[in-house]
């Protein structure tokens, strides 16, 4: 009777990994799929630039970029929230970065009226900004 419900455990456990490896790999690829959707990188670096983004951030790889205002956007990609107000998916990033006072009405970031496109371009390059080696 003991062996039996010990089998069970390790069955239950066993299988419950397996479910969540199947989840975390899911969720990992819809993202980055979705990413190529998105928009183009080289692009969002320009823009992000030429929108003066770094008058108020520090954006790694825009050597311009030292604001101190915003937050530094270091590692972006690994971030679980934007603004403190939602979940940081590409849709949400750029929905942020199109209509910020939709998402906090008191936020200091300003509507600088991005379009849908360039807002795509600004997100995937956000989303380049991964782990260590960005740092500088």
């Amino acid at each position: 009777m003991i062996s039996l419900r010990a089998d069970a455990a390790i069955a239950c456990a066993i299988i419950s990994g397996a479910i969540v490896c199947v989840v975390l790999a899911g969720c990992g690829s819809s993202r980055n799929n979705s990413l190529t959707d998105v928009g183009n990188p080289q692009r969002g670096k320009r823009l992000l630039s030429s929108y003066s983004c770094g008058a108020c951030h520090i954006i790694p790889g825009i050597r311009t970029a030292r604001g101190l205002v915003g937050p530094p956007l270091y590692f972006y990609a690994d971030r679980t929230m934007i603004a403190g107000q939602l979940p940081n998916t590409p849709e949400n990033l750029m929905h942020w970065i199109e209509h910020p006072e939709d998402v906090d009405p008191k936020t200091a970031m300003p509507d600088l009226g991005v379009s849908p496109r360039q807002a795509g371009d600004m997100t995937a390059y956000l989303y380049t900004l991964r782990g260590h080696r960005n740092y500088r």
